[in-house]
């Protein structure tokens, strides 16, 4: 049985999509957003979302529906995939969810197999070359969780991996621990506390990928 594949990806910038615009303008998070990609021949494409926000956006978007603060509004524009949920539409993997927040856009979507994963990870890094791949989830053959997660090394200075790797190799991780903080410290030819700064900076940065 073929399993599917659910990912995430992020995007910075406030140009890479109109609602991302609009929630940096209101000081609030977008969590709802749906778009409808028009059909060959069409001109226009709808995007609907929400905002829960006191003031009103700039420009001239009237809400379609307000409930309190919270109020839901609809964006009419052209239809050319301009946006990386218009993209991954015509490729045939809507978006599952959407957080814009702070200027930065966060998407889930889910691929039939790896050969649709790949099209639309290259279609977007094409098209939005910020796109960063966070995460991978299978849907395992055999009905067993798995959780697959794209770690992104280049985060870390060469320094933060070369400290890293020693503590790796000597065992620091190990428990019990075969080398302790000051023996890995002084085969790096730093001092101890030199030593858990960088390992504390590459774990932060690791971590930020893992959860």
């Amino acid at each position: 049985m073929p399993s599917g594949i659910r990912a995430t990806v992020e995007f910075t910038g406030h140009d890479v999509c109109p609602v991302v615009n609009i929630s940096v303008a209101a000081e609030t998070t977008v969590h709802s957003q749906t778009a409808n990609v028009c059909p060959s021949g069409c001109s226009e494409s709808v995007t609907e979302f929400t905002l829960e926000a006191d003031r009103a956006p700039d420009g001239d978007l009237t809400p379609i529906f307000s409930r309190g603060s919270t109020h839901r509004y609809r964006l009419p524009h052209d239809g050319d995939a301009n946006c990386p949920c218009e993209c991954l539409g015509e490729i045939g993997c809507p978006v599952t969810r959407y957080v814009a927040r702070e200027g930065t856009l966060t998407v889930v979507f889910h691929a039939a197999d790896y050969d649709q994963l790949q099209a639309a990870i290259g279609e977007l890094r094409e098209r939005f070359p910020e796109v960063n791949v966070k995460r991978f989830v299978r849907s395992p053959a055999d009905g067993q969780p798995r959780d697959t997660v794209s770690v992104n090394r280049s985060k870390l200075t060469a320094r933060q991996l070369e400290v890293v790797e020693t503590a790796y190799e000597r065992g620091y991780f190990e428990r019990p621990r075969r080398a302790n903080a000051t023996e890995i410290a002084a085969d790096l030819g730093i001092n101890p506390s030199t030593f858990r700064e960088h390992l504390t900076a590459a774990e932060s940065k690791i971590l930020g990928d893992v959860l």
